[in-house]
């Protein structure tokens, strides 16, 4: 496998000219690179620079409306539905969950539901906002329908995403971000690059039998929800996903479920759809609004501490904590850059010569 290695600064560059190309405002291509690239340097190279040519073939289908008016639409003093008219995920979600954190300020905690958005990068950069303001962040969202429930072999809901961040006080942050199937699709988009074959578990065949294709969703399979199958708890990572779906999209009046725009412009958008574009849901707790703050993350630090030393089964694999990988990776990358799988490199290079912008690499 050949890869190349970009800086994060040329990587931005050439990020922020696409989305400023498409017609996005300055402020909001900057702020749709910094959440873009936050995936690639936290580890997470499903969701970063590799899904920006996916970005502008969804505005050239004209689904991505590149200057949004997000705004409420609906609100309490803790609550609040918001309309991010068809702008990108990765601009409507962090101003999204900055309403979520502004309500917290007041109120203690803040609860915010999205329609009418795309995909918004990784869950983590939107809950990890709250962390700032020594709140807990809670992010998730739908997804095109690629998951088959527990016992079917239909294509029912997304990868639905969930993170939860919470602050400590000399260690690192507590940061949960997961999908709610055993893998993400990046995770099988990433295989079909290097032409590797999947772990069995991660997908299932058209006739819903466990394949290690990693093709098979284009052969009518479907991804797995957490825990493969019934045997090994996949009703429950089923029940996970369907929480998303309800909280991001039936909450808000986006489409759920099977409803849901798919990523891939090419792809046919389903037919009566019972709402508006993606959904997301955000919330934003404020940790003294249940105890003082730094009491909390005293202890927090020593629930931290505690789980570090728990004993090992392999003295060379130490526990870890949530966050703990992207974060180092995040450390290690911002030092000697982005490394692009070559064919990512080349759908980038595909990308700076249709739109006429300059790519080094």
């Amino acid at each position: 496998m050949q890869e190349t290695i970009l800086s994060y600064s040329d990587l931005f560059r050439f990020t922020q000219s696409v989305f400023e190309n498409i017609g996005c405002p300055t402020g909001d291509a900057v702020l749709a690179t910094t959440v873009l690239l936050s995936a690639d340097v936290r580890g997470i190279d499903s969701h970063g620079v590799a899904r920006l040519t996916g970005y502008v073939r969804l505005y050239e289908a004209g689904r991505i409306n590149p200057t949004p008016n997000v705004r409420i639409i609906h609100e309490t003093l803790s609550t609040a539905t918001v309309d991010g008219d068809k702008g990108l995920g990765l601009v409507v979600a962090p101003k999204a969950m900055q309403i979520a954190i502004d309500k917290a300020k007041l109120a203690g905690t803040g609860w915010v539901s999205v329609k009418n958005s795309n995909h918004y990068g990784i869950a983590g950069y939107h809950a990890m906002m709250a962390l700032q303001q020594d709140m807990i962040g809670i992010s998730m969202t739908n997804a095109s329908a690629l998951v088959a429930p527990t016992f079917s072999t239909e294509r029912m809901l997304g990868t639905n995403p969930i993170c939860v961040a919470i602050p400590a006080g000399e260690q690192p942050p507590f940061v949960a971000d997961m999908a709610t199937t055993t893998a993400a699709n990046g995770k099988l988009e990433i295989l079909q690059r290097k032409g590797g074959e999947a772990p069995l578990g991660w997908v299932q065949d058209k006739v819903g039998q466990a394949t290690p294709d990693a093709h098979a969703l284009k052969t009518g399979g479907a991804l797995l929800p957490l825990g493969s199958d019934r045997d090994h708890g996949s009703h429950k990572g089923y029940a996970l996903g369907s929480i998303v779906d309800i909280f991001s999209a039936v909450l808000s009046g986006a489409s759920y479920g099977p409803w849901a725009p798919p990523f891939p412009a090419y792809v046919p958008m389903p037919q009566n759809m019972p709402g508006e574009g993606l959904g997301h849901f955000f919330g934003a707790m404020r940790v003294d609004a249940f105890r003082p703050a730094e009491e909390f993350k005293q202890h927090m630090d020593n629930w931290i501490n505690r789980f570090r030393n728990a004993t090992p089964a392999d003295p060379a694999q130490p526990v870890l904590i949530p966050g703990d990988p992207e974060r180092e990776m995040a450390a290690i990358r911002m030092q000697t850059g982005i490394p692009l799988h070559e064919a990512v490199v080349a759908d980038l290079k595909a990308l700076s010569d249709k739109l006429k912008i300059e790519f080094n690499y």
